[in-house]
């Protein structure tokens, strides 16, 4: 079976216009997905990140109240033993 190479990288059986169309149109189709493909990464990409950095804030936020609340507890306990003893 003999080749044809198409400008495009895109190889046929046959040199007739049809089978011509058909390549190409084929090979444009997978071009178009690839780009998709890109820009459906780079929405992952951009999502995951945003994820991971608001992750982050909500844990140093529910960190920091955490240590605020352990605080107020110590010094809770202590002025109400205070007023215990009188």
């Amino acid at each position: 079976m003999r080749y044809l190479r198409l400008d495009h990288g895109v190889f046929v059986s046959s040199k007739s216009p049809k089978d011509m169309e058909r390549a190409q149109a084929a090979f444009h189709k997978k071009e178009a997905q690839q780009r998709e493909g890109a820009v459906a990464m780079a929405e992952y990409n951009a999502a995951s990140t945003a994820m991971r950095a608001k992750t982050e804030r909500l844990r140093a936020l529910r960190l920091a109240k955490e240590e605020a609340d352990r605080k107020a507890e110590a010094e809770a306990p202590a002025k109400a033993a205070k007023k215990k003893r009188k």
